[in-house]
């Protein structure tokens, strides 16, 4: 027992400080001016080191080769005066704008290299290719070229919540205004959008965009197809996911069961439009006496395309009396949709159309009070209501053979719409 007492005694004396406090250890304070190097000798130095800037931005209205290569950060007049001398490099500031121009420059500003891309010259690619102008510093002087790529899609996510409209909410998630259009059409039989969407009403979007050089383009042909959407209007909510037959080759948008969201007929002539007169009895504008509208009346901007609702066949396409200039189409069963007051027609007597295919452009002509849309469905002769006959059209639906492979794609386009939900105000990449 007193071995095992001196042995924890001797432990105990182990463990004590050795050192002296640091706090009782003297202390001294070393102070020393430095004085700062110029700035001038610090640009230089960097200029030294080969460091290279970049800046990207788009053209504008009122670009000048000067205007824009100022708000490049570029310090280069020989740089301005290769720009508008060179037939390559003017096409920078001609024709359309919102190219997207990016430029490197050397820390003094001088322009190294300068790249912007565009729709594709060539008119027939621009929908799969862009347009990429290159101008580089050579050893004697700066030269041109224009280049031909192909444009690449992306898939992106997006989610919003209705507080005005759809476009506004569109906006405020940083979608462009194609997506509010695909969606207003996909779940144009679900939803009427111009009566029954309300404040609170949500959706998430998975959609394709085409990128140049891993960019997202900003012209119109930007953003592709809806791959999948959901959309709750009034706490109900509606799915649909793009699948294509690989067989034909075709495509069309399904809910996630299975039904075809593309009905015989579209809902509407026009991707997105305002009823301004609805089938029933009206108060005639022109001839001020009340008689029954036989169809329904569309507002929108001169020249904005219309489309047939259907697959068929066209039966009349030329100038009658008070439809002004109209476009009338043949559909099977029996069936004939009517387009009037179109400023300019795109087809012809007896052409064979797709539904969705563009046929022509509002426009005011014959008895029209402004630019708009008269559009009539009949059946067997009879007048009916064009937003009734959508609505009740047939469907389509997905053979025993493809519908693993659907079910598949169904349950990937869920997967993304679920990670869409979390992202709010803006679009992120899958």
């Amino acid at each position: 027992m007193g071995v095992l007492l001196g042995g924890s005694a001797l432990t105990a004396f182990g463990i004590a400080p050795l050192a002296p406090d640091a706090a009782n250890l003297p202390r001294r304070l070393v102070t020393e001016e430095l004085a700062p190097e110029g700035v001038q000798p610090q640009v230089e130095a960097l200029a030294l080191q080969n460091l290279e800037l970049a800046r990207s931005d788009l053209t504008r209205d009122s670009d000048t080769a000067d205007s824009l290569l100022r708000r490049l950060g570029v310090v280069d007049a020989y740089a301005a005066l290769f720009i508008r001398g060179d037939r390559d490099a003017r096409r920078l500031l001609e024709g359309r704008t919102g190219k997207m121009v990016q430029a490197v420059t050397n820390g003094d500003g001088t322009l190294l290299r300068l790249v912007a891309r565009y729709p594709a010259l060539d008119s027939a690619r621009t929908l799969t290719h862009f347009t990429r102008l290159v101008i580089e510093r050579g050893n004697h002087g700066f030269v041109s070229r224009l280049e031909t790529d192909e444009l690449v899609g992306q898939v992106r996510l997006g989610s919003g919540t209705i507080r005005s409209s759809l476009f506004a909410a569109t906006d405020e998630a940083q979608l462009p205004d194609s997506i509010a259009i695909q969606m207003a059409d996909i779940f144009s039989t679900d939803i009427d959008f111009h009566r029954q969407l309300r404040k609170g009403d949500t959706f998430s979007v998975v959609f394709e965009a085409l990128t140049a050089d891993g960019q997202p383009i900003n012209w119109n042909e930007g953003t592709g197809r809806v791959l999948a959407a959901e959309f709750v209007n009034g706490g109900r909510s509606h799915r649909a996911v793009w699948f294509t037959d690989s067989r034909s080759g075709r495509g069309a948008y399904f809910s996630p069961d299975g039904q075809s969201k593309r009905r015989a007929f579209l809902a509407s002539p026009m991707e997105f439009s305002r009823v301004t007169s609805g089938f029933a009895m009206r108060m005639h504008p022109i001839l001020r006496t009340w008689r029954a509208h036989n169809g329904v009346d569309y507002g929108a901007p001169r020249g904005t395309p219309v489309r047939t609702v259907g697959d068929g066949h066209v039966d009349f396409a030329g100038r009658q009396n008070g439809y002004g200039n109209v476009v009338i189409v043949r559909h099977a069963q029996n069936k004939t949709t009517l387009y009037a007051h179109l400023s300019k027609i795109e087809v012809r007597k007896g052409q064979s159309v797709e539904q969705g295919q563009r046929i022509g452009q509002v426009g005011a002509t014959g008895w029209a009070t402004g630019p708009h849309l008269h559009f009539e469905f009949r059946v067997n002769g009879r007048f009916e209501d064009p937003m009734k006959v959508a609505r009740t059209a047939e469907t389509f639906t997905i053979d025993g053979v493809q519908r693993p492979v659907f079910q598949q794609a169904a349950a990937t386009a869920q997967a993304r719409l679920e990670l869409a939900e979390t992202v709010v105000g803006h679009t992120a990449t899958d």
